[in-house]
């Protein structure tokens, strides 16, 4: 597996991850705070995490496929964008588990 496809992966993770946790920010702001202001926030990046999800889960599927994960695991990771800071701790956990696997990786013309 490439290094692009971890990399990638942990990019989106956190920017859906921090998105997350903005639009829960907002969502208490505007409902429970009753804050002037709120509603154009959450609206604003509630559509920008919704729309970076959808890149989100086809990168973390796209991992978990070249990584040949079973089901369970892959629907754990996709489903982890939309509950707040789990992203962030399955990526981790995700990134541990590969990263040995993707620095034994050699390219083809090195062992020339």
């Amino acid at each position: 597996m490439k290094k692009s496809v971890l990399t990638r992966y942990r990019v989106m993770a956190y920017v859906t991850g921090v998105l997350l946790v903005l639009l829960t920010l907002g969502v208490i702001a505007k409902y429970i705070l009753d804050m002037n202001g709120a509603a154009d926030f959450t609206k604003i990046i509630g559509i920008a995490h919704g729309w970076l999800y959808v890149i989100y889960l086809v990168f973390a599927f796209d991992l978990g496929s070249k990584a040949k994960w079973p089901v369970g695991k892959q629907l754990w990771v996709l489903i982890a964008g939309t509950i707040p800071t789990a992203a962030f701790f399955v990526e981790r956990k995700v990134s541990k588990e590969l990263e040995p696997k993707v620095m034994g990786t050699v390219p083809a013309g090195a062992n020339a």
